[in-house]
């Protein structure tokens, strides 16, 4: 079973070549997003839609979750925060943003899957 650090590199890489299979896979069935736009995502399904109509709303994107710190880890949970940038092309437009990041990751039968992400805007200190 991969490390939730190793899970947290594998859910960037997915995200970055918006491969939604691979994103989904880390996605407990019960998750809930909070988007730094201010929306929730209660459910893998409403998930799997916003992260979907993100992902073709953006053309060329090159997402980044940068300084992770592990602020609570045991042996089924694990709870980090971190920055996030993005830039990418949207309707003909470059296009970018910046903000922090929060994931907490419950380790299942099937492995480490993010239970929760908040997403907000503003620079983490």
């Amino acid at each position: 079973m991969m490390s939730p650090e190793a899970c947290l590199q594998a859910y960037e890489a997915a995200s970055r070549e918006h491969n939604l299979e691979r994103v989904l896979a880390l996605v407990d069935p019960e998750a809930v997003y909070w988007f730094s736009n201010g929306t929730c995502h209660m459910g893998k399904d409403a998930v799997a839609a916003a992260i979907r109509t993100n992902f073709e709303a953006i053309e060329a994107e090159d997402y980044r979750i940068l300084d992770p710190v592990w602020i609570a880890k045991s042996e089924d949970t694990a709870v980090c925060t971190y920055r996030f940038e993005w830039a990418g092309v949207i309707q003909g437009q470059s296009m970018s943003g910046a903000g922090r990041g929060t994931c907490v990751w419950a380790r299942r039968d099937t492995g480490w899957q993010i239970t929760h992400e908040h997403l907000s805007q503003g620079p983490a200190s």
